[in-house]
């Protein structure tokens, strides 16, 4: 058969501590889920311009690559802001606005609604938030901050595109361009919040630093909980191939399909680019490893080379198998997309949204990997397509097409 992906650079391990048949645990409870959720989705669903992203059929894809079924879950419109990230750093930011008014005035956290209507600007215009980001998250923060009155100051690391900064610039933020690669502009936004008295609205956690990103991810579990009620006709997917990063995306879907479907849950992989492969080398490893270097990868928003905690206590039992694909692979996924090839409609996505899908095509070229994640012609396959065009220059030399060229021809 010719495959879609045939020649991917493709590394695949197993995850031994996976856990299929086990229940949600209370660790896994304590990270994501029940009554956070809950609050989460319904804050979200009540923001003006929500609406559920498209799960898309990819049928002529499926038959190229010899699977039953490809659903593609496309982020590129959401709330405008082109990505996944809108779900989880604005509700995070809103999060840490009612905690902070509540103590300051003493009354214990105040309504969303109060937060909304403008009631605490006095207050809200002297809190700062702050983040670093490849891209994504920083324009989520930055939005929210707008949003809801507060100060925002963004810090991007030295490969981050000029287009991405001005995409964070253009809602209100101060953006601040550090040297050195993702995580030390994590760093760095850290040690300068301490100093400036600023708060961390971080989409990784690390040592000290847990309930703000929670927040995030439970607003990213809105996104998996859409896919659960869009599935044709309730039929569950097989395998789902996730995202790497830092982690959070892959375990805010795995937790909630996890949480909601028991043992009937899918397998989950993850996949990530092989320059910063640090959820696949924490799994090969057994516990949670960083890699260096500059992770000088095209797919900008994976460009992670340290684990978020909070997702490893997800992924780490809830993980099938870990992937590493090329750069190769992800822009070939950006172009086939685009061009609507095998009949489906063409569909506008940036780099780092088809980690997933590189992952799938590629290992269902691979005989080995494909034996080793149970693929078969019977498998349904899910994956999230978790950003648009978030730099238009950079899509146009991949694609050699604006995205409004691409998207008037679906």
């Amino acid at each position: 058969m010719n495959h879609p992906l045939p020649n991917l650079k493709l590394q695949c391990a197993l995850n031994p501590a996976a856990t299929p048949g086990a229940p949600y645990g209370v660790r896994q409870q304590a990270v994501l889920g029940g009554e956070a959720f809950v609050r989460a989705a319904a804050q979200i669903r009540r923001w003006p311009g929500y609406a559920p992203t498209p799960l898309v059929a990819l049928d002529g894809l499926a038959r190229a690559a010899g699977v039953a079924q490809i659903l593609y879950k496309d982020e590129g419109d959401r709330f405008g802001l082109g990505s996944f990230k809108a779900l989880g750093g604005a509700y995070a930011v809103s999060r840490l606005l009612v905690r902070e008014i509540g103590s300051r005035l003493g009354v214990g956290d105040v309504p969303v609604d109060d937060l909304l209507s403008g009631r605490y600007a006095d207050v809200v215009r002297d809190i700062t938030v702050t983040c670093a980001t490849d891209g994504n998250h920083g324009r989520s923060v930055a939005w929210g901050a707008q949003r809801f009155g507060c100060q925002c100051v963004i810090y991007i690391h030295a490969t981050v595109s000029e287009g991405r900064k001005a995409a964070i610039e253009q809602y209100g933020a101060q953006v601040v361009r550090t040297a050195g690669n993702y995580d030390d502009s994590v760093r760095q936004a850290a040690d300068d919040a301490a100093r400036l008295g600023r708060f961390v609205v971080s989409d990784t956690s690390y040592e000290g630093y847990m309930e703000v990103p929670k927040d995030v991810m439970q607003g990213y579990a809105v996104m998996a909980d859409e896919a659960l009620r869009q599935l044709p006709d309730g039929q569950l997917p097989t395998h789902v191939f996730l995202q790497g990063g830092v982690g959070g995306l892959a375990a805010a879907v795995c937790a909630h399909f996890w949480e909601v479907l028991g043992d009937k849950r899918p397998r989950f992989i993850v996949v990530e680019p092989d320059k910063a492969a640090c959820l696949y080398e924490s799994a090969r490893a057994g516990k949670p490893v960083a890699v260096h270097g500059d992770l000088d990868t095209v797919m900008a928003g994976l460009a992670c080379g340290e684990v978020s905690l909070l997702a490893w206590e997800v992924l780490h039992p809830g993980a099938h198998a870990f992937l590493t694909i090329d750069d190769a692979s992800a822009l070939e996924s950006v172009r086939l997309l685009a061009d609507g090839r095998y009949g489906d409609a063409p569909i506008v996505a940036g780099e780092s949204a088809v980690a997933g899908l590189a992952g799938c095509l590629g290992a269902m070229a691979d005989p080995a990997t494909r034996e080793q994640l149970g693929l078969t012609a019977d498998s349904r396959v899910l994956v999230f397509g978790s950003e648009g065009a978030t730099d238009v220059a950079l899509y146009q030399r991949i694609v050699g097409r604006l995205p409004e060229d691409v998207r008037k021809a679906a």
